[in-house]
């Protein structure tokens, strides 16, 4: 065996046992569950100490396209359009020449792909500077890529981790919210001589944006009322939530007119949500002795009145609350209720809920089912109703919060 062989195997020895080791220490790194600056640390010092490249930069896609690591380097990096620039690159590049200035400053482009989307990209400068044979530079960053991608998956496991772990606190801070808004609903709903109330509600999701109440005031008096935030989500419910218990407190100790409250109402829509949400918000007060119902609608899907044959749309009132600071106008309706008269609330999750052809449920198709099913009880009714918004949309999803308050009076 000549020395020429000899050398060749003891140098191929020592590269694969400098590879083994930087494995080695990396993977160590990530079984100690070292952080991210730690593991870009150990990187960086093995790129530059133990394999001699001493300018190159690391970008990494979280959400977006960042800049993970920099060494070496004073160009603007900012420039980069990773996903503009980068993303035609699939396997390892030699860049001879480059449209753009800054990657021109650069050798060769190492990608990082994960389901065959990028993940990461490499990018290295001044190979030229450091007398090695083109052909050893390119198995060197072979090497290097795969290195790379050990790292960049530790740093995408970390995240997706972290994301689990907040995903997982969100959902249970989500099944408080929903259990505390559970609460500021009404718990009993009265069905006597007088009167026969049920509500039926179905949140998109845990928490919701959509209100209904009924709060007996003594002396035959009863406030009815239904609302519906803008907007979803988490912020949405909690305004929502917030709304429902200014409207609890304020009753607890004292009455207001109408007018009054909705201005005060209006107040605090404008100071919780900041102009940013809406409230449409519709109140009724019922007088059982003189069978005289007032009320007022902020803004809210026209709920009626019936008694079988002939329909009354409620929609005297005012805009939305949290619209305006100051309410431009607010008027109060009155109606002398009939024997037998029903009050149908909803919000716009009934009428708005589209069926597979785009077609919306409308106003029209829940008058005529309470008109069909007059005789029913209003839980039996709102059941009837909730089943019939199910055959409606097939397998559509609900797009949004979904409420029926019914109200029949004798």
């Amino acid at each position: 065996m000549t020395d020429r062989v000899i050398a060749s195997l003891e140098n191929r020895l020592e590269v694969g046992e400098f590879r083994l080791n930087s494995l080695l220490e990396i993977t160590r790194a990530i079984t100690t569950n070292q952080s991210v600056e730690q593991l870009t640390r150990l990187f960086s010092f093995i790129m530059q100490e133990q394999l001699g490249f001493d300018r190159f930069v690391l970008f990494n896609k979280e959400v977006e396209w960042s800049c993970l690591l920099k060494v070496g380097l004073r160009s603007k990096i900012k420039e980069i359009d990773v996903k503009q620039e980068l993303s035609r690159f699939r396997e390892i590049t030699v860049i001879e020449s480059s449209y753009s200035q800054v990657l021109n400053e650069f050798d060769v482009i190492v990608p990082v792909l994960h389901k065959n989307e990028p993940l990461a990209y490499l990018l290295i400068a001044g190979l030229g500077n450091r007398g090695v044979k083109l052909t050893e530079t390119l198995n060197q960053v072979s090497f290097i890529q795969t290195l790379t991608n050990i790292v960049v998956m530790a740093i995408e496991n970390k995240r997706m981790a972290k994301e689990q772990v907040k995903q997982a606190r969100l959902k249970k801070e989500l099944e408080v919210a929903s259990e505390m808004q559970k609460l500021l609903f009404p718990a009993d709903l009265p069905t006597n001589k007088r009167m026969d109330i049920s509500a039926k509600y179905i949140p998109r999701h845990e928490v919701g944006g959509d209100y209904y109440d009924f709060i007996p005031l003594g002396d035959d008096q009863y406030i009815i009322c239904i609302a519906d935030v803008s907007g979803k989500g988490i912020s949405a419910a909690m305004l929502m939530a917030n709304f429902q218990a200014t409207i609890r407190t304020l009753f607890n100790y004292q009455r207001f007119e109408l007018e009054f409250l909705i201005s005060e109402l209006n107040k605090k829509v404008m100071t919780s949500a900041k102009g940013e949400k809406f409230i449409t918000f519709f109140i009724a007060q019922y007088n059982a002795t003189s069978r005289e119902l007032t009320y007022v609608n902020a803004g809210h899907n026209q709920p009626f009145i019936t008694t079988g044959k002939e329909v009354k749309l409620l929609d005297i009132g005012c805009v939305g609350l949290g619209m305006f600071d100051e309410m431009p106008f607010i008027q109060v309706g009155k109606e002398t209720l009939a024997p037998n008269t029903t009050l149908v609330l909803y919000t716009d999750g009934v009428v708005e809920l589209e069926n597979e052809r785009n077609q919306q449920f409308e106003l029209e198709s829940l008058i005529k089912l309470v008109h069909n099913f007059y005789r029913l009880s209003m839980e039996d009714m709102n059941n009837l109703v909730f089943s019939k918004l199910d055959e409606w949309r097939g397998s559509r999803k609900l797009v949004d919060d979904t409420a029926v308050f019914s109200c029949r009076f004798f």
